[in-house]
């Protein structure tokens, strides 16, 4: 069977596109968006079946978009619907499209195999092609196109669908964005929560008792002064006792916030801070001066985060940080020749991923089992 796609039919095919990539742009639900990409094909292609499937790790399919049109509505109506399920095997559109990572096609069901051949048959379905869909580099799921016609369908059909499968899968990646933006900022929300009661609880049983402690000595040798008691003086020493603990409580409550030594000093000055207090040698090469502080205590924290791992699990003997900046970005890496095979989905890393991410920036670990890990922080400068 030629290709239908000349003059009007192209325009039209275009038309389609322009319409399925506006509500992809507009950021509609998934469902909203699937659908369109079924109908619009459906409407261009004259096919029978038009239907999206998503890969599980199961080893299943899950039909998660449908059209059906003439016959094949009939037959396959009662049989199908979104949220149908199969599992993979045998000789089918969905599974030579997961085997492979390609379109695929099949120009007669009458030689397919697997747990879809026998509904393709029932229903008179003859030909059909997938188009795999694939986000962010991993295969996602497909689009399938079915016809009852006698001919295959043409030989163009895989490079137009193609184009379709495409902005499904920048609804896709568009959707889990806005999934994992929404779960990062309820992380970081959560971490400012924690942190602000840590804060409180220090407070009250530190600095706080100090305080109320250091009033009460003040009123007894008040007290006792007025009475002409001779125990003042030794009042008044345990009061300022008391006051110099609470100073050193603040002290360290407010270096448990934002060290003073990078307010004072800047990146390079908390990185060498950071370096004497770890047991495994490490190498500076800091070539930035004062930041923006946002960026200054992010990158501190994505160091001393990194360095305490060395310290704890990496069993390594040298490590080194750099920092620098490149083309309007600073780029903070922390390396070191230890075990390897880090763990990425530890809370530690992922509150960094979360504060690097708040300032549009990228966290990267790469931890092969082999031996060696370097974290890598990308955080753009503002202008």
């Amino acid at each position: 069977m030629a290709s239908r796609v000349a003059g009007p039919e192209l325009a039209e095919e275009q038309a389609a596109l322009r319409r399925v990539a506006t509500l992809v742009a507009r950021g509609v639900p998934q469902e909203e968006a699937f659908g369109a990409v079924a109908t619009e094909v459906g409407r261009l292609f004259l096919a029978d079946v038009v239907s999206m499937g998503r890969y599980e790790s199961d080893a299943t399919v899950t039909l998660i978009a449908l059209h059906l049109l003439g016959e094949a509505a009939d037959g396959l109506k009662n049989s199908f619907s979104v949220g149908f399920q199969w599992p993979l095997g045998g000789k089918d559109l969905s599974t030579l499209v997961f085997e492979t990572g390609c379109p695929a096609r099949i120009d007669s069901w009458a030689v397919a195999t697997g747990p879809l051949a026998d509904y393709a048959r029932e229903a008179g379905l003859r030909s059909a092609v997938g188009t795999p869909i694939i986000v962010e580099g991993r295969l996602w799921g497909l689009v399938s196109v079915i016809s009852r016609q006698e001919e295959p369908l043409p030989a163009d059909t895989e490079a137009r669908l193609a184009s379709f499968t495409e902005l499904a899968a920048t609804a896709i990646s568009n959707a889990e964005a806005r999934t994992e933006v929404a779960a990062s900022r309820a992380r970081i929300a959560a971490a400012a929560d924690e942190e602000h009661r840590r804060v409180v609880r220090d407070l009250h049983d530190g600095a706080q008792q100090r305080l109320l402690h250091t009033i009460l000595l003040l009123k007894l040798a008040q007290r006792a002064s007025q009475h002409g008691e001779e125990d003042v003086p030794a009042l008044l020493a345990e009061a300022l006792d008391s006051a110099e603990q609470g100073m050193a409580e603040l002290r360290e409550l407010a270096q448990g916030l934002l060290p003073g030594v990078l307010t004072h000093g800047g990146l390079r000055a908390g990185v060498k801070a950071l370096a004497s207090r770890t047991p495994v040698p490490v190498e500076i090469e800091v070539s930035v001066g004062r930041l923006p502080a946002a960026v200054e205590a992010t990158a501190y924290f994505v160091v001393a985060e990194a360095l305490t791992n060395v310290a704890k699990h990496a069993h390594a003997e040298h490590a080194e940080v750099t920092a620098r900046i490149v083309d309007g970005t600073l780029s903070v890496e922390v390396r070191d020749d230890g075990a390897g095979g880090a763990r990425t989905d530890g809370s530690g890393l992922i509150g960094l991923a979360d504060r690097v991410a708040a300032l549009d920036g990228q966290l990267q670990v790469e931890s092969p089992a082999e031996g060696g890990t370097l974290l890598t922080a990308a955080i753009p400068l503002p202008n």
